[in-house]
């Protein structure tokens, strides 16, 4: 256990704050987690950390921090019954997101190429249920193995158990209850790549590859990634910000008819009712804030839902220019934008 450490270099916003205690989770025997978990109980306030590619550090100091370093990947032996060309991996939640795509490709296990380049750990996977490209974690997971700090024991959760929505999951809905150890993910000896969403047919097809192999969707999501979002490293940036907006169908149809140019997307809900996504970053562009700068706290000038650090923002500086565009987007639009990351606060 250390004291006063620095969390700047483990937020992907470069957001300052310290941590006034810091342990590293390394082990998952039953032993270890209770102690790390007793541990982090003591202190009020405390956070589970990954890579904080998904969190807002909106204080210049936390109690505790329990950082994730679970590191290993391996291939499991599929269960009785499954279809002769399933592979079965097992991924501990400290292993980045990205390396884990360029393992199972190394591997010939497909399925997680729409994701390629997602930042984060592999824990983070599946608070967030990332998505991209057509598919979403929820598409690939067999389990979620994590640490339920209520009744003290180590479950493996189903797909069911985690109730994913859209950017949504169990974890999200019960912030601080779950230590996510490990994933198991669900893939295939067997190519079948999606490309009916966004561009990503368009980018293939523009560089010779009409029927691609999953490496190659890989490298095109990559390219198109790449030149959207800004690299963490360079430019300080927790990914998309907000959610898309899901709205009935009735409502999308009245702003399009003041803003017949509004893209709509199909979206599934939970309850099975009939609604449409909307592109938040196209509501964002609209208010103006595309390019928009306020100190050193920003909005990306290639991308609207893509809020960036300058240099020297605070958690503060992004939370509130994150107001503002959340006020502007609900006076124009009559639309309420949820922001994607953890917001951390003052206690």
């Amino acid at each position: 256990m250390r004291r006063e450490v620095s969390l700047q270099a483990l937020n992907t916003l470069g957001c300052p704050c310290v941590a006034e205690q810091f342990c590293t989770l390394s082990r998952t025997d039953e032993e270890s987690l209770r102690q790390a978990v007793r541990w982090l109980d003591a202190q009020p306030g405390g956070l589970i950390l990954g890579a904080g590619s998904n969190v807002v550090l909106a204080t210049a100091r936390v109690p505790a921090v329990l950082h994730v370093g679970l590191r290993g990947i391996e291939e499991l032996t599929p269960p009785p019954g499954a279809p002769a060309d399933e592979r079965l991996v097992r991924a501990a939640a400290g292993e980045i997101w990205h390396e884990l795509v360029q393992w199972t490709l190394a591997r010939r296990c497909y399925g997680l190429e729409n994701l390629a380049l997602i930042p984060g750990t592999v824990g983070a996977a599946p608070v967030q249920n990332i998505g991209a490209y057509g598919v979403e974690l929820a598409d690939r997971l067999a389990a979620v193995e994590a640490f339920d700090r209520v009744s003290n024991t180590t479950l493996a959760m189903t797909p069911a158990d985690c109730r994913f929505g859209y950017r949504d999951s169990i974890f999200k809905q019960q912030p601080g209850r779950w230590l996510i150890t490990a994933v198991q993910l669900r893939l295939s000896a067997r190519s079948a790549p999606q490309l009916d969403y966004g561009n990503l047919r368009q980018e293939l097809q523009a560089s010779g590859h009409a029927e691609p192999s999953a490496e190659q969707v890989a490298q095109a999501v990559c390219r198109i990634r790449t030149r959207k979002l800004p690299d963490p490293a360079v430019l300080g940036n927790a990914g998309s910000f907000f959610k898309n907006p899901v709205v009935a169908p009735a409502t999308a149809a009245s702003l399009r008819q003041q803003w017949p140019s509004l893209p709509v997307f199909p979206a599934s809900t939970t309850d099975g009712s009939a609604a449409v996504k909307l592109p938040a970053g196209w509501l964002i562009e609209q208010c103006g804030f595309k390019g928009w700068r306020q100190g050193d706290a920003g909005v990306h000038e290639a991308h609207a839902l893509v809020l960036v650090n300058y240099g020297q923002a605070s958690g503060q500086d992004i939370v509130a220019l994150a107001g503002q565009i959340i006020a502007s987007v609900q006076a124009t639009f009559g639309v309420l934008l949820e922001p994607e990351p953890l917001i951390v606060r003052d206690a």
